[in-house]
């Protein structure tokens, strides 16, 4: 059997000295789709920062993409997101640029130098997410749909092998949460690997796929009825 993209054994998840979630036993397959649910303060965004380096994984074990969590040094989490692809609720988008600028600002941070190769790659994950014509406006003349779709053309960069997306339409109205989860329905169907943290249950019993849920301190996978 393949490596997982994603294990965590017996893994200890912490904010700051709080201990969130104990005894997390977590293996997702390369091409899964996983939603991660729970109430706030459940320790959703403790795990997902977990995963992308945001916080330490103090105790159990623990790899993502081929890195180890436990071992992984300051200086190594730039190559780990080189390989993840992250998407967040408010976007993260650089105001002062354009569209074009904050793709070409990732690549280049990530060691892209061929000016045409970066034009190529910015034009291609552009038309992946239905913003090709938008290249050249900058952020703010954007509505916050469009502003996901470019998050997530960015979070599409440098081809992960894991997406995780953290609340992504956590800011968005039901019509254009739809629009999201449909693009993200689309990635996934291209053989991406994605987790998704959400708190939207219409788009779970919409968009069927597997579920986490954190809850009394652990994280278990829960049938799709019991999550309605």
């Amino acid at each position: 059997m393949e490596k997982p993209v994603l294990f965590l054994e017996n893994a200890e998840i912490y904010q700051r000295e709080n201990l969130v979630l104990s005894n997390v036993n977590l293996s997702i397959q390369k091409g899964e789709f996983y939603y991660l649910i729970g109430k706030t303060g459940s320790g959703k965004s403790s795990l997902m920062k977990t995963l992308y380096g945001d916080l330490k994984l103090q105790k159990g074990a623990g790899s993502i993409v081929d890195f180890d969590l436990k071992k992984i040094k300051e200086k190594e989490i730039p190559f780990l997101r080189r390989k993840i692809g992250i998407v967040f609720q408010d976007f993260k988008l650089l105001s002062d640029r354009t569209i074009f600028g904050n793709l070409e600002f990732v690549l280049k941070a990530t060691g892209w130098k061929d000016k045409s190769k970066i034009k190529d790659k910015i034009n291609e994950v552009l038309d992946k997410v239905g913003m090709k014509t938008q290249a050249y406006k900058k952020t703010y003349e954007l509505s916050g749909g469009e502003q996901q779709r470019i998050a997530i053309a960015r979070a599409l960069l440098n081809d992960p092998e894991l997406i995780l997306a953290d609340e992504p339409t956590g800011n968005l109205d039901p019509k254009t949460s739809l629009e999201v989860m449909e693009l993200l329905n689309e990635i996934h169907k291209s053989g991406k690997t994605i987790l998704m943290a959400t708190h939207d249950y219409q788009l779970i019993v919409k968009f069927k796929q597997k579920t986490l849920k954190c809850e009394g301190g652990e994280l278990f996978e829960v049938a799709q009825k019991a999550t309605v």
